[in-house]
């Protein structure tokens, strides 16, 4: 007889304890997380309107940005307002059904991200390695399908998870020391026999994460090696300038999947677990425009127009 047998008692919801041990610090989270996500969706969107707008952006990789930011808006959507909610009002229950639908979209979005940046990675591969064939094979509708595919190819890795979890049994404890609904610390709530969930979930996240990640790392061996063939140190900095931003991006985006799911997967080290949680669910989406506004002239450029035709535009409704 199991344990869920013996208690008899089903939850049918879940306790978020997030960062309930710094009582103190609750209004104060609460405000830092608000600028926080504030700024990440202004950032975010003012890509994705730069992008559709401008017309020197009418590129691939300007395409891939956008679709970048666009998934970055959706993905900590996912996770904020239902933190900032707990933060402020000290609410921390969430229904089963609710966590599984945030972990569905996390998870989902997360899973999408993967692909879209070893897509990025490819794309970047074409234009230094391969200039002559890039135009050709990097056309306007191989990238539609290259993007649709990264968000379908989640949304459906995921699907499968999330179905054979909410055919489990939860029967307590019903706290989650965590600020949001992630994989491992729902599934070790159940009292039912979890073994084939978590083979499936092994297997998901290893098909539609290491082969994009493979794939990123495989495009910037031979774009390293293509930009160390170049003579000249002026050509070296231009090459390696139009795949930067994408490197750091990819950099902090695994550098803090690894840290959270591998090294710091731990009962000791859980409080550790919250703060890389935060840098790739919160602060991820938040640095990602500013790394591209920054380091990329294009955007700059785009920027400047945007806000030199937005501040006419004021003065002449004023005059």
């Amino acid at each position: 007889m199991n344990k869920c047998q013996a208690n008899q008692t089903t939850i049918t919801e879940f306790i978020l304890l997030g960062f309930g041990t710094f009582p103190q610090l609750q209004i104060l989270l609460f405000l830092l997380f608000l600028v926080i996500y504030i700024v990440t969706l202004i950032g975010n969107i003012l890509i994705i309107a730069l992008v559709v707008a401008d017309q020197h952006l009418h590129t691939p990789m300007y395409f891939f940005l956008g679709s970048l930011s666009c998934l970055e808006t959706c993905y900590t959507s996912a996770i904020v307002p239902r933190m900032l909610a707990s933060l402020l009002t000290g609410d921390r229950t969430i229904s089963v059904h609710a966590c599984l639908t945030q972990l569905y979209f996390f998870g989902s979005l997360a899973a999408a991200e993967c692909s879209l940046l070893s897509v990025m990675s490819y794309d970047r591969y074409l234009a230094i390695c391969k200039p002559l064939h890039y135009a050709a094979l990097m056309n306007g509708r191989f990238c539609i399908k290259l993007v649709v595919g990264s968000w379908i190819g989640g949304f459906i890795s995921i699907a499968i998870c999330i179905s054979m979890i909410s055919q489990i049994t939860f029967c307590g404890p019903s706290e989650i020391d965590h600020f949001f609904c992630d994989l491992s610390p729902v599934i070790k709530l159940s009292c039912s026999d979890t073994y084939m969930v978590e083979v499936t979930t092994f297997i998901n996240s290893s098909i539609f994460t290491l082969p994009p990640f493979l794939l990123t790392l495989a495009s910037y061996v031979c774009i390293i090696s293509t930009i160390l063939r170049i003579p000249s140190i002026t050509g070296r900095k231009k090459v390696f300038s139009t795949c930067s931003s994408h490197l750091i991006v990819v950099t902090i985006f695994y550098g803090t999947l690894v840290m959270v799911y591998l090294v710091s997967d731990s009962d000791a080290l859980r409080d550790l677990n919250k703060v890389f949680s935060v840098f790739y669910g919160v602060l991820t989406p938040l640095v990602n425009p500013l790394i591209y506004s920054l380091r990329n002239k294009e955007v700059k450029e785009a920027l400047r127009k945007a806000v030199f035709r937005f501040f006419s535009f004021t003065r002449i409704q004023i005059f």
